[in-house]
Order: C-alpha cells, then structure tokens, then sequence
C-alpha cells in the first residue's frame, strides 16, 4: 500500500483537538487502490532525529494537570498547557538525544536503588510501589523507563554545565564573611530536652524532691546511662518534652542557649527556668569543631582480564608485595603495575582517606595495617589490591566542612543560572518542526 496523502495537525489544531477529547489520527494514509485507510500516529513536531507524537503530548498533558489538581493550584489556559508542555517535550527530546551520543547508560542496579527511593520517600518498599502503581492502572514499566530517561538528562545536564561552573577561594572567603554567609554555617544541634515542670502551688518540699528527682536522672546519665532510658521512668514523677530536631543556636528556645554550646556531642545538662528543671541533651553536632580519623595511604592495583585469570591476578598481587618486602621501591612498582589510572603515576598514593571513602574490603585491610607496613593483598570490586599505610592523624575538619557548603551553596546558585542558559542555547541550536 503506498500513501498518497499525509496531512499534520497544526498548533491550534492540536489545542482543539486536546480540548475536546477527540482521538488523536495521526498520520492518514489512503490506498491507491481501494479505500482502506490506515491509521497511523500524529506527528506534533521533528527534533533533530527525534519526533514527538500527540500522544506523548496528550499523556504528559494528562499528567500534568493531574498534579495540578491534586496541588490545588488554579488551572493555566488550555493554550499555554499546550505549548509550554511541549516546549518541554522538545527539551526532553534534545537532552536524550545528546545522551544517545555521548553513550551514557543507566544500568539496571541504579535504577533500581533510584525506584527503592522513590517508593522509600512514599512509605513503600519497592515491590509495594509497583503494586500502588498496577492498583491505580499504571504501568511499572514506563514508570520506570521515565526515571532512566530523567537520570540520563540530569547525566547530560551536569555533565555540560557543572564544568562551566568554578567557585573560587576568594568567592568562598567573601561569602564567609557575609552575613548570610555565617548564617549558613553556624552550628547546628540536634536536641533533646526532658522536663519536670514545677507548679506556683508546690511547697519547697515538693519542689525540692523533684528537683531531686531530675539529679539522680542526671546522675544515672553522667553514669553511663542512655538519656533515652534514663528520662522514661515515670515514677514518682513523668518527664515531659522529646526531640526538638535540629537547630541553630538561634532557633533554640532561649532558657537553652547559654548551656547548648558548652555540651559536646552525646552530653546532658541541667537547666532550671519558670516551668521547671529541664535535662537538656546534645544528641549530635554538625557545623562546629569535627575531629576525624584519617589514614594515608598508596596501592597497586592490578585487575584480571582476558589474558589474566583470576587467580593468576592474585598471585601477580602477592608477587608484588613479596618485592615490596624485599626492599622494592613502592612508587616504581606503582608507576609500572598499577591499573588504577588515577593514582598510578603519583606512585600509588591515594593522599589522607576518611572512613567512608573507599570500598570496604580496602578500608577493613587499611584498619589492620600498622603504619609502614604492607597489607596482604585485598580482593575488592576493583580487582586485586596491594596497600601500605604511611600514616595516621586525627584532623579537625570543621573549617574545611564550612567552605565545602558555602561552595556547594554557591555552585547550585550557579547551576540554576547556567542550566537555564545552557537550555536557551541548546533550544536555538537544534532543528525542531513544529507542525
């Protein structure tokens, strides 16, 4: 069958057509013999090699008014809907387009771990958010296939404007001086408080034995005593309060302000005001005076390969450190074996690690090694790893955490800036046909 007729639906057409509910044809194409007609889709516009069909459009359109509803937020005209959804589509269809080119995949364990936090932030477990989806007729499968596609965008996005994106020292130390700038990065702590309120009506007696009371709950903390455990009895008096989340000094009610400062992470104290004897306890720290565990230290990796077995991997491993320990120079072997591209040329050396950085089976080895000794090889996702530790230190890492949120906070106030330019630019350049 060939087709002799093609006809697109314009612009306000397609608002029409939206409007009132008709079934998208989309591209009609008659039989020159005969007057069989097929139906096709709906072409609504060409995006360099991409098109956008008017059901893509009319499910977003269908999507999104959706959400606006169950917002509560007032409804735009059916027009600007229209274009602006489209508009958005185009985008969309650009961005995945340079995904497509530039080779970016999504494998399947992070899209995975990236639909467990989606379904985590809904109160589900994975296999119950896609029963929540197939309950309300939607499908999983496109579920899915959406975020791989918002997670390939967002790849596509960092990856052309983070790098347009640079925060100096002296951004930083200009922004520290401000002071939204030390607003930022006051201290935060996470408090608790428990109170025994004494009453206008209680004796000297009564007030006495429940300010006892309080003491020995103190007392039983100072000891070893978990503040939790310690400030749920009831008997003969009931504690009142909890967990006042975290705050800066400034958000903290102010009977608490002289005392919070003065306790260090895990630590109670007692604070006596108009409503009674207060425990008040510091459950955790962020912002002030951090001191960490770190350790330096340099490896060779070597990985199997097609012309390296597993075990043959290994043994070249235990090769390598048997020279270490025959008096081999660490940096040379490093240099001349290590497939670890990063750190290979500067002799193995992976610089002053916290916990938390590398891989566990490497920070279990790193843990065991006495300083200038050589661990025994190590089997990581990696491959197979040969580790010396050349130091350990405890560092005060608080003024580094400071700069480190004053720059993240000053990069996504960029970002927002070049992304919006980066998408006018990326819009103008690409051939779209809107039909």
């Amino acid at each position: 069958m060939t087709a002799t007729n093609i006809t697109f639906l314009s612009r306000a057409l397609i608002t029409t057509v939206l409007t009132s509910g008709m079934f998208l044809n989309a591209i009609t194409a008659h039989a020159q013999a005969g007057d069989q007609v097929q139906i096709l889709e709906q072409i609504v516009a060409i995006v360099d090699d991409d098109i956008i069909l008017a059901s893509e459009l009319r499910e977003r359109l269908d999507t999104l008014k959706v959400n606006i509803e169950r917002q509560g937020a007032e409804m735009p005209a059916e027009d600007i809907l229209v274009r602006e959804t489209l508009d958005r589509l185009i985008l969309e269809s650009i961005q995945l387009q340079m995904g497509e080119r530039y080779g970016i995949r999504i494998p399947d364990t992070q899209l995975d771990e990236a639909l467990r936090r989606v379904a985590s932030n809904n109160g589900l477990t994975l296999a119950q958010f896609r029963g929540a989806l197939e309950a309300e007729g939607r499908s999983y499968a496109e579920m899915r296939e959406s975020v791989r596609k918002e997670m390939t965008i967002q790849r596509v996005q960092q990856g052309n404007v983070s790098r347009n994106i640079n925060i100096s020292d002296a951004e930083i130390d200009n922004y520290l001086e401000t002071e939204a700038g030390q607003e930022l990065t006051e201290p935060q702590y996470r408090v608790f408080q428990a109170l025994i309120p004494v009453n206008s009506t209680d004796s000297e007696a009564e007030r006495a034995s429940k300010e006892a009371f309080v003491d020995s709950a103190l007392s039983a903390i100072l000891d070893g005593q978990a503040f939790e455990s310690a400030v749920s009895v009831t008997q003969p008096y009931a504690f009142q309060g909890g967990d006042l989340g975290w705050r800066k000094l400034s958000d903290i009610p102010s009977m608490f302000t002289a005392i919070v400062p003065t306790l260090d992470r895990g630590e109670t104290g007692k604070v006596e005001s108009g409503s009674g004897f207060h425990l008040v306890h510091v459950a955790d720290v962020r912002g002030r005076e951090r001191v960490i565990a770190q350790t330096k230290v340099r490896h060779i990796l070597v990985k199997p390969s097609e012309v390296r077995t597993e075990a043959e991997t290994e043994q070249l491993a235990a090769d390598l450190r048997q020279r270490l320990l025959d008096g081999a120079d660490f940096a040379e072997l490093a240099k001349e074996y290590s497939e670890d591209i990063g750190s290979a040329q500067e002799g193995g050396d992976l610089g002053w690690t916290s916990a938390g950085q590398m891989v566990p089976e490497f920070e279990q080895a790193m843990a065991e090694t006495e300083v200038d000794d050589i661990a025994p090889p190590v089997r990581s996702q990696f491959g197979w790893h040969v580790l010396e530790v050349t130091g350990r230190r405890d560092k005060d890492v608080s003024d580094e955490m400071r700069r480190n949120q004053v720059a993240n906070y000053l990069h996504d106030a960029k970002y927002q800036e070049e992304l919006d330019a980066w998408l006018r630019k990326i819009r103008t350049e690409a051939f779209v046909d809107i039909k």
